[in-house]
């Protein structure tokens, strides 16, 4: 934990200083999308340049400074499988640092059963030379702690292209601004955890519209349920706690140079409680200004 933290402040990236100079390093578990991520980004009008070899990257450094401002924005796609020199990325953004030229770290991810099924419906052979399966497990534990110190963690376990285009897009730090947007998810337990949630509430503790006939087969999108939560003694003040701890949290955030928050809400199934704290939730975001998105994953479930 000591040497994750003291690479944290290395990676520490808050931008009071600001520079025209923004590097991106796309990186991740092989299979979750990394290609995908970059050809995003070209259509951000990055200048992108996959598989750099690491020792090329202090150089690169260089040629950025040097380009003027024909290469303000790039992006670097690492490949995390040449874990050798990668316990020296560190030093090299620092060299990045002392160049003004700020960095930011995309780690892209997905749940190992979706691992398994791209590389098995792409005939692929994993990178690290072994089976699908123990390839998977021995790269996830090699980038733990590169991913610790990510700025922006993308799941593209469910994502389709479009969806993660406009993830990618709306996670960058490309204004001096420094803006926060906040990505809220509702979820159910029973389905799993959203992989890339910074926070995370379990709002199974009110009371269960499941449970009342007539509001069995409606959704937190609807009148009727909201009602039903929102109107219970507990929902106020659950309300009212959260809102106060965002009041708190986010101008830090901001302060910190973070440009992404992904908060996860989370009942059981995902189709009532948790849709109608995540829709009061975003409201109240919004009225405060930041920029929301909110998905329901399990709605349909």
């Amino acid at each position: 934990m000591k040497q994750i933290n003291k690479r944290r402040k290395i990676f520490n990236r808050s931008q009071k200083k600001i520079s025209k100079f923004l590097c991106v390093i796309v990186t991740g578990i092989s299979g979750a999308g990394k290609s995908q991520a970059i050809k995003c980004l070209e259509d951000f009008e990055f200048f992108c340049v996959d598989n750099l070899p690491a020792p090329l990257i202090p150089k690169f450094a260089d040629l950025i400074l040097e380009s003027g401002n024909s290469m303000q924005k790039v992006a670097l796609g690492i490949d995390l499988r040449e874990g050798k020199f990668f316990k020296d990325l560190s030093k090299d953004l620092q060299k990045f640092k002392e160049k003004k030229i700020n960095t930011w770290i995309l780690f892209l991810d997905a749940d190992h059963g979706t691992l398994v099924k791209r590389f098995s419906e792409t005939r692929r052979r994993h990178p690290t030379g072994k089976g699908i399966e123990e390839g998977i497990k021995e790269e996830r534990k090699s980038l733990r702690e590169i991913r610790a110190v990510a700025d922006k963690i993308i799941d593209t376990t469910s994502l389709t292209l479009s969806e993660l285009k406009e993830m990618v897009a709306s996670s960058l730090p490309t204004t001096p601004e420094r803006s926060l947007h906040i990505s809220i998810y509702s979820f159910g337990y029973k389905y799993g955890i959203p992989a890339d949630a910074d926070m995370v509430w379990d709002v199974r503790f009110l009371p269960n519209p499941n449970y009342v006939p007539s509001l069995h087969q409606k959704t937190g999108l609807s009148q009727a349920v909201r009602n039903y939560v929102l109107k219970k003694k507990e929902t106020p003040l659950f309300l009212k706690k959260i809102f106060s701890i965002l009041s708190f949290c986010l101008p830090k955030y901001i302060k910190e140079g973070k440009s992404h928050l992904t908060i996860a809400i989370g009942c059981t199934g995902g189709r009532h409680r948790s849709v109608t704290i995540a829709e009061s939730l975003a409201s109240y975001l919004k009225k405060n200004e930041y920029p929301v998105t909110i998905h329901h994953r399990d709605l349909d479930h």
